[in-house]
């Protein structure tokens, strides 16, 4: 007779319809009965239209009954709230006091570094009105779900993605609301998501210190925030506005990381510091965090953004970037 953790293995290859992640993967494995011939598995019905229940049903039953010495198996499913099948790690937020430096950008990259190490990993766009996640990875699939919950959508790489944009008719609508609304909607992102299990579920925030980077911070349970800036000094003096409202929050800042930092000429490899001198370690010190990396201006990376192929850049500073970021978290927890 096959034993409890055998049916649980062969649980874990059934993948939820429409989003590619398996049962076990999406916490959906709520119990497994054993008897002397018989098993009784109950699984998660949360954002599962009758349909894909039907169809995890069938896959399910079938998987059990490959395994040894099994003569019959029930499935039934029981109601669960995504929250209570969400398990992760750490959320961590990528903020700026100004826009236009680049915080998707490291979110993705961050991201992305991240998933080739083989962690799980999510991204919740909470640039509401502004969101350019989706465009990036090159996702325009709605998410699926049912009234109990919705599903993200997955990148080629694997990566969880939630977005207002994926919930519009068309990418390039405006999304015309006021700040209460934009609230609403992240902690919707937040609550009302099926993410399953995660290692890390990163959070792409606007700009500035208004009310989505406080309903983040006040509703999420964050691990910290990463820091995301520009060399010039209007930049630089906006950001401290960020690193001040984390402090006031009690929020870890977990590092900085300086984009648009230098230019590499291809003919000659000269360096250029197009925005002016850098300042990375003087928002490390402003910030009392590590400096994580500095980004160059690569036209490779702003063309396969705008293919939506991010996930096929790959370099030294990206993958820095994670390492540096993992290394912090490592000396944090020990």
């Amino acid at each position: 007779m096959a034993s409890k953790e055998e049916i649980q293995a062969a649980l874990s290859q059934v993948l939820v319809p429409r989003m590619g992640r398996s049962l076990a993967q999406l916490n959906m494995i709520r119990a497994v009965e054993v008897g002397s011939d018989k098993v009784k598995v109950t699984l998660a019905s949360t954002a599962l239209d009758s349909a894909s229940q039907d169809w995890v049903e069938a896959k399910a039953r079938a998987a059990v009954e490959e395994l040894d010495e099994i003569k019959g198996v029930a499935v039934e499913f029981v109601e669960a709230k995504p929250q209570e099948l969400n398990q992760i790690g750490h959320v961590l937020a990528i903020m700026s006091g100004k826009g236009g430096v680049g915080k998707s950008l490291v979110t993705s990259l961050l991201a992305i570094s991240l998933n080739r190490r083989g962690y799980e990993v999510g991204i919740l766009d909470a640039d509401i009105t502004g969101p350019s996640i989706p465009r990036m990875f090159g996702i325009a699939a709605r998410p699926g779900g049912s009234d109990s919950g919705i599903l993200t959508v997955l990148s080629k790489s694997g990566i969880e993605i939630m977005s207002v944009n994926l919930l519009l008719p068309h990418e390039d609508d405006a999304v015309i609301w006021r700040g209460p609304l934009i609230g609403n909607a992240i902690k919707q992102f937040w609550e009302e998501v099926l993410w399953g299990k995660l290692d890390y579920l990163l959070v792409d925030l606007p700009p500035g210190t208004a009310d989505a980077p406080l309903t983040v911070m006040q509703s999420l349970p964050l691990s910290g925030v990463i820091i995301v800036f520009t060399p010039q000094d209007l930049a630089a003096m906006v950001v401290r506005k960020a690193v001040h409202m984390a402090q006031k929050m009690n929020i870890p800042i977990l590092g900085v990381v300086e984009n648009m930092s230098y230019f590499i000429i291809p003919e000659s490899g000269k360096r250029i510091e197009i925005f002016g001198s850098t300042r990375g370690e003087e928002m490390a010190i402003e910030a009392g965090a590590p400096l994580l990396g500095q980004v160059p201006i690569d036209p490779e990376l702003a063309r396969l953004c705008d293919e939506g192929s991010i996930e096929r850049y790959d370099s030294d500073v990206a993958n820095g970037l994670a390492q540096a970021f993992l290394e912090n978290m490592s000396a944090k927890a020990g």
